[in-house]
């Protein structure tokens, strides 16, 4: 390969060692670039007149979601499913006691993380070495909640551009199968094919195909077993160079089975998460925005999510919706 050619899409690619690794990660560490104490990290690639500007890609005002169902039964991909009951149902609608008051309610607890509930990674998810992003070190996570780098930084809501890279499509298939690895070239051929352009403070969407993959599977997909197409290491300097703001996927943005790097078993969280300072959306299902976007010819959207606001938070579940 010369010069700073890159393989081509699709291309097999070698696999980083874990000194390769540690090199990557305090190259691309952002501790200090936004001032002591900072929790927004690469949040703060997005401006006000970046959101305005994500406002003005509404043309016709169709709203899609990127949210799964929220799990109720358990399956390979969520063997820990959420939690559904009713606290009082229709066959005691009285039983508030209040003359005329007939009314049923709900509960509903879940697992945040995972490979099948479509979640936002809060900042103190993930460690190296012992320390989250900013160098705070893993004790400020305790038994009653982060201390620090808390899905509270997200209270106010995400609003921004959107940008929906279609992998499978870029490939001219179906999904991307288990052993399926994205590169840099992937990423690049996908702009250029959709005519859209990854930019500084965007919410960048990478779909490989899961939910039709499931699909064909007979919606058998075993992720530890079968496996998950993910991001290669390679594409974590173009996503710091790109100085996105969110990155989401229709897995988990890793690539399962876990990597054999030593130390280094999920290098696109470990590395985005701790050191870039990215929020990871996982399990997105991107089959209908990926529908409306190809109807359209436009790859670009306002994008909303609106996580709950839970003090001492590490994550949470999200239903993430595209305007168009």
């Amino acid at each position: 390969m010369q010069g700073n050619e890159r393989p081509a899409s699709g291309a097999v690619l070698d696999e980083p060692t874990a000194a390769d690794m540690e090199a990557l990660f305090e190259r691309l560490k952002n501790w200090d670039r936004w001032g002591d104490g900072d929790e927004r990290a690469a949040l703060n690639h997005q401006t006000a007149e970046h959101r305005a500007a994500a406002a003005a890609l509404v043309v016709d005002g169709a709203v899609v979601s990127l949210g799964r169902d929220l799990p109720l039964q358990p399956s390979a991909e969520t063997p820990f499913p959420a939690h559904h009951h009713m606290l009082a149902a229709g066959d005691a609608i009285s039983h508030t006691g209040i003359p005329g008051y007939e009314a049923c309610g709900d509960y509903v607890g879940t697992q945040v993380h995972g490979l099948g509930i479509t979640h936002i990674d809060a900042l103190s998810h993930m460690f190296v070495h012992g320390l989250m992003f900013g160098g705070r070190p893993g004790t400020e996570v305790r038994s009653d909640g982060a201390q620090a780098n808390t899905v509270m930084t997200l209270a106010d809501g995400l609003v921004g551009r959107g940008v929906l890279l279609d992998i499978p499509r870029a490939r001219g298939v179906d999904f991307l199968d288990g052993a399926g690895t994205i590169g840099v070239a992937d990423l690049e051929q996908a702009e250029a094919d959709q005519g859209v352009t990854v930019g500084a403070g965007d919410f960048l969407v990478i779909s490989t195909g899961r939910d039709a993959r499931r699909t064909d599977a007979r919606g058998n997909l075993d992720p530890i077993g079968a496996g998950l197409a993910g991001l290669h290491p390679e594409c974590l300097p173009w996503l710091h160079e790109r100085s996105i703001s969110v990155l989401g996927s229709d897995g988990i943005s890793d690539r399962m089975p876990l990597r054999t790097i030593p130390g280094w078993p999920f290098p696109i969280h470990q590395v985005g998460i701790v050191a870039i300072g990215l929020h990871l959306i996982d399990n997105l299902d991107l089959g209908p925005i990926a529908a409306a976007c190809a109807e359209r010819g436009r790859w670009s959207f306002l994008l909303a999510v609106n996580p709950l606001r839970i003090p001492g938070g590490t994550g949470c579940p999200v239903n993430p919706v595209a305007v168009l």
